[in-house]
């Protein structure tokens, strides 16, 4: 708990702070995980506000999106980390509980970079007024329990209206984003070149039809709302700055949708002020977030491991998996914390992986094989994660998976196994 904070809780914020801690050690010598959400209801239980408590003394920038939240806080808590101690939940524990947990534990004075789960984000904001709010993008994301992404885009703008304090760090080539940031005291707008379109068809303002054009600019057709002009831009694997200036990104993390991770986090950095250029050198040293990217060696296979949960973030994903010919597996789940209804999958342009062979796994995989099907994709199905990456009969394969099933698949292949950062 931060310095300032300490000396002014009280007697019930510091009996919550002391027995969610305890909680949470408990956990983990139980085997039961990191503790930080059981720990955190705790806390909240005994003292409703102690999140607001615990983040007195702090400089927080929170990080919020339905794609890329995990990553973009990694990058961001790396950029930040020349500027002195750095607090995060960036294993990706980001509901209140999480992050109440995290903030008691910090040193005093710490910045933080906290990932935030996007239906959370106004109750977040309200209780830590935080410095800066990276706003990533919103798109469709289990439908069966979250709510449809133009009310968080409403919640997003009511939320940063009343915290003028705060700056928005926004993509602006997300309208829904932009919708959301509008508003704002303070923005640091962002192009990223993003390319999922399919969620922002309408105007959020107006009810309208957003128009795209070639260059990645838009406009609604029945009102002024438009593409804000950028502060931060992504040219290939350089970020522009104001001025022209430009930081060429060296990540070891792959693809486009990382490098638009960084840029996000480098708006977040700047915010809280951090160095431009000491920020873009330190996120050179991210490697895997939370099992990303991660290579497993099991049984002489080669297994890079990569996670998607939605649309959105399979379209990007399909750009990662490596060409054919090589196979793929692919995992799909469907219970709780995926969402219960993979309809989803026919949002995906699994016509993309024609021309190899895709092994579909999973407590979901034959839903997955009749949409490969009808993608006119070469499948099979192989229900246990171990047999279905020897199916493919290569020495160095790509598993992608959603977000229980890359749980699943990571247990199933790492027991003997070596990782590969």
């Amino acid at each position: 708990m931060g310095e300032d904070a300490a000396m002014t809780a009280s007697l019930r914020t510091r009996t919550a702070i002391r027995l969610g801690q305890a909680v949470s050690e408990l956990s983990r010598r139980a085997g039961r995980g990191q503790g930080s959400s059981v720990g955190g209801k705790v806390m909240l239980a005994v003292d409703p506000q102690a999140l607001a408590a615990v983040a007195t003394g702090h400089r927080v920038a929170m990080v919020s999106g339905t794609n890329g939240k995990t990553t973009t806080t990694r990058l961001l808590a790396a950029a930040l980390s020349a500027e002195g101690p750095v607090t995060s939940n960036s294993a990706g524990a980001n509901l209140l509980s999480g992050l109440v947990s995290t903030l008691a534990g910090a040193p005093p004075g710490a910045l933080g970079a906290l990932e935030v789960d996007e239906g959370l984000l106004p109750a977040a904001v309200t209780a830590i007024r935080p410095v800066a709010v990276v706003l990533l993008n919103l798109s469709r994301d289990q439908l069966d329990r979250i709510g449809e992404v133009r009310l968080h885009a409403e919640s997003w703008r009511r939320a940063l209206a009343a915290s003028p304090a705060t700056v928005a760090v926004a993509n602006a080539d997300d309208p829904l984003v932009a919708y959301a940031a509008h508003d704002s005291a303070g923005v640091t707008w962002v192009g990223t070149g993003q390319q999922w379109r399919s969620d922002a068809a309408a105007c959020p303002a107006c009810g309208g039809r957003i128009k795209w054009a070639v260059d990645g600019q838009w406009a609604c057709d029945s009102c002024d709302f438009s593409k804000p002009s950028t502060t931060i831009d992504l040219d290939g694997n350089d970020l522009v700055l104001p001025g022209g200036a430009r930081l060429t990104l060296d990540l070891q993390l792959p693809g486009w949708c990382n490098r638009a991770n960084a840029a996000m986090a480098l708006g977040g950095a700047i915010a809280l002020g951090a160095n431009a250029a000491g920020a873009v050198a330190a996120m050179s040293g991210v490697g895997t977030v939370a099992g990303r990217y991660q290579v497993l060696d099991r049984d002489g296979v080669q297994v890079r491991l990569l996670l998607a949960k939605n649309p959105a973030g399979w379209a990007e994903t399909l750009d990662l998996i490596r060409p054919a010919p090589l196979p793929v597996v692919i995992g799909i789940n469907a219970r709780v914390a995926d969402g219960r209804d993979p309809s989803w999958l026919w949002d995906v342009p699994f016509e993309r992986l024609r021309g190899r062979l895709v092994i579909a796994t999973g407590d979901r995989g034959r839903d997955l094989a009749v949409r490969l099907r009808y993608a006119d994709v070469e499948h099979g199905f192989v229900p246990d994660y171990l047999e279905a990456v020897r199916a493919t009969g290569e020495s160095d394969i790509d598993l992608a998976a959603n977000y229980t099933s890359f749980q699943d698949a990571r247990r199933a292949l790492g027991g003997s196994g070596v990782s590969r950062d």
